[in-house]
């Protein structure tokens, strides 16, 4: 194992593989300049199809919905992202890469990438995959004119080119032996070669696209030819029902079968009507964002003094009746290995927060705060915000504002608001995609020099204490500097029908990961 020319691979056959990046990087370590990602050789048996039409309720859509994985950001977008694509590896329960589209990924020295593709998958207009859809698909992010959602990843590849008609050759600007686990970002699921129409979908995914309209409704119909075998459902209806109130009664109605965004004030309700409401417990937070590049943000005061006004117990308590986790204004939830223990905890204290208001001269001030229900409870947090702040001499002037067309219009444009941020499976992934001076969602305008020389370092290093080490830092500047409060860590809440059968948490989101379509089924169902 520690000859330099040895290639090292890490596989299994006939059982799910998986990739522990701690162990690829103990590899590293260790004198081997190689690792591998194998191969599941077959999926795992399924029950008989039972055929049926799932219906599905989702907390916010717009027009701005999309079938362009590249574009995918919000729920709806990824529920049929996943029905409609797969990506070279997909992630697990546990958040670990498993391969997908890729039959076999091997490196040497998580620089210089090859990945074999798997036989007999096809498009749903009938071509096969080849090693040039793989190259298109990923090239096209690094092109600003796709506006992808995940071109600061893109932009770390050095050279992608086919080599032959099933392997692909990708090579990195910097080691990164996270690779695997970017590739199952939801963004880079794989398209045809040229694919430009996003009016329909086509994919190599378990469903077909048969009707998309955004902001109004999706129909996926089972596709018979999937690569794994067919899926149990039918077809499956995704629309949005925006008020929690009239997505209930869908439910208690049975005009649906599955909803999301459930207000854990009605989980007894559902229960004692018969309804499963399923908790996943998740690194995904709603965070109050201050943007630092104008009033009243551009003020350290200021936004010291509104991270002292949340109150997280009453928030956990009361809005979310127990389901989330105290967090502590850092990204990385305490079930990660690299989640900074040492960073004392933020108090609530409306006393501090006024001698901070006072230092600004702001006392007495009225500031807008705009809340959604597009980000999760930010209306109710921001009347918990509002009675602190008028205590510590801020007044706060909540602006309701519609959930359709929020994460465009009013999402890291408005001076004082709230996101909604999911779980990612890596500290690198949401420091890039967050907090880095050039993230694509970098919520609040923070541009911190020392943090990104630390996020390429840690990118790089194959010394797992060294990274432990940076990413604390990192959270520590996140928690001293940065325009964002993180109250508390989500568990996000489903509710179902008796008849939805095989759902079951997933820690990257709701909605088993956003991919119940391809687990679920109708015990019903004809």
């Amino acid at each position: 194992m520690g000859k330099r020319n040895e290639r090292v691979r890490i596989a299994s056959t006939g059982l799910a593989a998986l990739i522990d990046r701690r162990h690829i990087l103990r590899v590293l370590a260790g004198g081997a300049v190689s690792a591998g990602l194998g191969a599941c050789s077959f999926p795992a048996p399924r029950p008989p199809v039972n055929g049926g039409r799932l219906r599905v309720a989702t907390a916010a859509s717009s027009t701005a919905d999309t079938l362009d994985p590249a574009k995918q950001s919000v729920v709806t977008d990824y529920c049929r992202g996943n029905m409609f694509y797969n990506g070279l590896t997909r992630l697990d329960a546990a958040s670990s890469p498993q391969l997908e589209l890729a039959e076999a990924i091997e490196t040497r020295d998580a620089r210089e990438w090859t990945i074999k593709l798997r036989s007999g998958v096809r498009f749903h207009d009938g071509q096969p995959l080849t090693a040039a859809d793989v190259v298109w698909s990923l090239r096209r992010h690094t092109d600003p004119a796709t506006a992808s959602k995940v071109k600061v990843f893109a932009d770390r590849f050095a050279d992608i080119r086919a080599v032959g008609t099933d392997t692909v050759r990708l090579a990195l600007t910097g080691a990164n032996a996270d690779l695997p686990v970017i590739l199952g970002i939801p963004q880079f699921q794989i398209l045809r070669a040229h694919t430009r129409d996003f009016t329909t979908a086509n994919g190599t995914g378990p469903f077909r696209c048969t009707e998309f309209q955004p902001g109004i409704r999706s129909i996926a119909a089972r596709n018979e030819d999937y690569w794994q075998g067919p899926v149990r459902l039918g077809e499956v209806e995704l629309f949005a029902i925006a008020d929690d109130s009239a997505r209930i009664n869908a439910l208690l109605s049975g005009d649906v079968d599955l909803i999301n965004a459930i207000n854990p004030r009605i989980v007894r309700q559902l229960t004692r009507a018969g309804f499963t409401v399923m908790e996943s417990k998740t690194g995904g937070y709603t965070d109050l964002v201050m943007r630092l590049d104008r009033a009243p943000g551009r003020n350290r005061d200021f936004v010291a003094g509104m991270k002292a006004l949340l109150d997280r117990n009453t928030m956990r308590n009361a809005i979310f009746r127990g389901y989330a986790t105290i967090a502590n204004d850092q990204p990385i939830p305490p079930t990660n290995p690299y989640f900074a223990a040492d960073l004392p905890q933020r108090a609530f204290d409306p006393e501090r927060a006024r001698h901070h208001f006072a230092r600004a001269g702001l006392l007495g001030a009225t500031i807008p705060l705009v809340t959604s229900t597009a980000a999760e409870k930010s209306d109710d947090m921001g009347v918990l915000l509002q009675d602190a702040a008028r205590r510590a001499g801020l007044l706060l002037d909540i602006r309701r504002v519609p959930p359709d067309g929020y994460w465009t219009n009013s999402w890291m444009k408005v001076p004082l608001g709230f996101g909604n941020v999911n779980a990612r499976p890596t500290a690198d992934i949401i420091f890039t995609q967050f907090f880095s001076s050039d993230a694509p969602w970098n919520e609040s305008g923070w541009h911190d020099p020392r943090f990104d020389r630390l996020l390429l370092e840690a990118r790089g290093s194959t010394d797992e204490g060294l990274r432990k080490q940076i990413y604390g830092e990192m959270q520590h500047r996140i928690h001293d500097r940065a325009g964002i409060g993180i109250p508390l860590f989500l568990s996000l809440l489903d509710a179902y029908s008796p008849r939805v059968k095989g759902l079951r948490p997933m820690p990257t989101g709701g909605l088993m990961g956003f991919d119940f379509a391809a687990h679920v089924w109708l015990d019903d169902a004809a």
